[in-house]
């Protein structure tokens, strides 16, 4: 891996930092990826505030016996990052066997070409390793109803702008409130050997 690579407070500061700047992560600058990055500072703060995790899921981290490391791949600017990351660092840190790495997309091309999805760069990407470097799961980018959106807006847009789209897929985020995420996480789960 190359350059950074955050805890998720770390990665909560540096963006703050950027927002202070109106800047965003990567070499693409503009005052839409900046704005991007400030809402989804917003969205961070908001889950990390708010968001519960299921007692199934609690139960079935907290049986994890072997140490796992969470590496998401991300960036500041993307917003189904913003309502999962948070939500994925809660499940980190309801367990004592898993360390959660965030790094950049950008910084790690070899890395995200390992992980495409449909052949495209999507983010946020989570890969769980073991001690020895073994992938056990890969999550992401986002929960399958969203994917499903996305996915049905591409197909058939009607007329529906990318801006149009975008607040109708957050307004799932926001009425979903992390159960569906939750829940992929549940199955992932008990598929496991803990």
């Amino acid at each position: 891996m190359n350059k950074s690579i955050f805890t998720y407070e770390e990665f909560y500061e540096w963006i703050l930092e950027l927002v202070l700047a109106e800047k965003t992560s990567g070499s693409s600058q503009s005052p839409a990826l900046a704005n991007f990055t400030a809402l989804n500072a917003k969205r961070m703060s908001r889950l990390s505030k708010t968001v519960i995790l299921q007692p199934e899921l609690m139960s079935l981290l907290q049986e994890i016996t072997e140490l796992q490391e969470w590496l998401v791949i991300t960036e500041a600017w993307c917003g189904d990052s913003a309502q999962s990351l948070p939500v994925i660092a809660r499940m980190a840190a309801a367990s004592d066997n898993i360390n959660l790495k965030i790094v950049l997309r950008e910084e790690n091309p070899e890395l995200m070409d390992q992980y495409l999805t449909n052949g495209s760069k999507s983010i946020p990407k989570l890969v769980s390793f073991d001690q020895s470097g073994n992938e056990i799961f890969t999550w992401g980018p986002r929960p399958e109803p969203a994917q499903k959106i996305l996915m049905d807006w591409k197909r058939e847009p009607a007329g529906r702008s990318w801006e149009i789209f975008e607040k109708e897929l957050h307004t799932w985020y926001a009425l979903d409130k992390s159960v569906s995420l939750q829940g992929e996480f549940v199955q992932i789960l008990e598929k496991q050997e803990v």
